[in-house]
């Protein structure tokens, strides 16, 4: 599956105001995953498999380091459980790094929304606006990620400009 999302990161120390803030607006929780993302070494762009008890996918995505609402070009393949498929790309490719988080998961319409706690790193949110037929187009997604910004109070100070796995290697 090939998609565009327009979304963002931001350092978040209080899950519980976000939480009210999305039943206020009767976001529709997916649950609570715990997910192992293992990122590989590739040339360009970034390629992680993300096992979980929700979302299980090897993910292709290719997007700036900025802060902010930023366009990602996403390729997606569902994995189920598939353990093998991970063993090949590790021996293959080369393991960069693996990010573990619980995250918990909700939808208003075409914008998921996680709240993140990563390990080693913190408490975060993510807000993505996903275009998945080409129906949408930027515009509006940006719009989107805008206006949960302004209702989440999400401050730029508190963007993030890259992946958790970056964040990771940083340290």
């Amino acid at each position: 599956m090939k998609h565009i999302n327009i979304e963002l990161k931001a350092k978040c120390d209080n899950h519980e105001r976000l939480r009210e803030i999305l039943q206020t607006e009767k976001a529709d929780f997916k649950g609570l995953d715990h997910q192992i993302d293992t990122y590989f070494k590739v040339n360009f762009g970034r390629l992680k498999m993300r096992e979980g008890n929700i979302e299980n996918a090897l993910i292709f995505y290719d997007r700036e380091n900025c802060a902010g609402p930023k366009k990602s070009k996403i390729l997606m393949y569902e994995t189920g459980h598939d353990k093998g498929l991970k063993d090949i790309l590790a021996k293959a490719l080369g393991v960069l790094v693996v990010v573990d988080k619980k995250r918990e998961i909700y939808f208003i319409d075409n914008v998921k929304f996680h709240l993140d706690n990563v390990e080693g790193l913190g408490s975060f949110v993510e807000i993505e606006a996903i275009d998945s037929d080409g129906s949408i187009g930027e515009v509006k997604l940006l719009k989107q990620c805008e206006t949960y910004l302004d209702l989440f109070g999400i401050s730029p100070k508190d963007f993030i400009s890259c992946s958790y796995s970056d964040l990771i290697l940083k340290q």
